[in-house]
């Protein structure tokens, strides 16, 4: 048997969804990456971190208690659906519900979409093929009920692309992971490639860290139908040339004065914690307002909620030929992600 905890297999990102012989393609979902421990006397679920998860997902333990046998290892993601869409924040309020967890699991139940098997009736398997390792899933899970279910596979590039131009509008799914059906499972080793569906797009430039003239991180808005200017994310770290092209642009927040003496900007200093979603960077963010005249592109990826771009987007380049009235309007999520351009 598996001792726990253990290094999950992982990917490497790829610029475009290989192709060729021997690979199959299964959707890359947004949720939290789980190994579940099948155990004599209980159920332990391990996060990738190799975090006791078993806690916040009494819902998901129970059913592998009574759909798997003794001696299994699985390995999957735990998502929660809601209204059709997959829902990462559903994940992050278990963490911090406290005595209302059960009343979630209840509204929000989560899924565990499982596309691994490490262990059988005790027996490690890790050095099988993944075709047989996934034969052996399917076996398993043939009588589960539908929170236990085997992610979907292709090896047609048409449903791959189906999946990437229908699937992550439609369900949230992050874009493609792609595997070797012969491949064994290493654990910790980066043997599998992930492809990430990203959009480019435009964004007001309404805050930085680091210094105005050489921004280290762009804090990004949009306006939204009411006029105001909402916080949408934050950019990974401007190289050199990036630094001085869009330093050159951006301007100090000119002194607005209301009554009570505050310079006016529709942002908080610090940024609040909550306002980037990320559990493991818990302190407030200290940063430099700036005048939200400057507009850039960026490319994100599609994990976009509460109206805000949850992983750090790609800076591309300054626009400094279109105004700030040119970039699309942040509408309401049950809206999409964004009015016309």
């Amino acid at each position: 048997m598996l001792r726990r905890p253990v290094a999950p297999m992982l990917a490497a990102p790829a610029d475009q969804v290989p192709e060729g012989p021997g690979l199959v393609h299964e959707p890359k979902w947004d949720g939290w990456r789980a190994i579940v421990f099948r155990e004599a006397d209980r159920v332990h679920i391990q996060s990738r971190a190799g975090r006791n998860l078993s806690t916040y997902f009494p819902d998901i333990a129970r059913l592998v208690r009574a759909a798997v046998p003794p001696g299994v290892v699985l390995d999957g993601e735990l998502i929660v659906w809601e209204r059709g869409r997959t829902n990462f924040a559903q994940l992050q309020r278990r963490v911090t519900a406290g005595r209302g967890l059960l009343r979630l699991t209840r509204q929000c139940p989560a899924h565990y979409v499982l596309f691994d098997l490490l262990a059988d009736d005790g027996r490690v398997i890790l050095d099988l093929p993944l075709s047989q390792r996934r034969a052996r899933l399917e076996q398993l899970l043939a009588e589960a009920p539908p929170q236990l279910t085997v992610t979907p596979q292709a090896t047609d590039m048409g449903q791959v692309s189906e999946w990437l131009t229908h699937w992550t509008v439609a369900t949230g799914i992050e874009g493609v992971v792609s595997k070797h059906l012969d491949g064994r499972y290493e654990p910790g080793r980066r043997g599998w490639w992930k492809y990430r569906t990203r959009i480019t797009t435009e964004a007001i430039v309404g805050g930085v860290t680091g210094n105005i003239r050489r921004p280290a991180t762009v804090l990004l808005g949009r306006y939204d139908r009411m006029g105001r200017l909402r916080y949408t994310g934050r950019t990974h770290p401007l190289d050199g040339r990036q630094q001085a092209e869009l330093g050159g642009l951006l301007s100090p927040l000119r002194p607005l004065q209301r009554s009570g003496g505050a310079v006016v900007h529709p942002w908080p200093v610090p940024l609040p914690p909550t306002w980037s979603g990320q559990l493991d960077q818990p302190e407030p963010l200290r940063y430099v307002q700036v005048e939200p005249t400057a507009v850039v592109e960026i490319v994100a990826d599609v994990a976009f909620e509460h109206q805000r771009w949850r992983h750090r987007v790609r800076y591309v380049r300054a626009m400094p030929h279109l105004s700030v009235y040119d970039v699309p309007l942040l509408l309401g999520e049950e809206e999409g992600y964004f009015g016309d351009a």
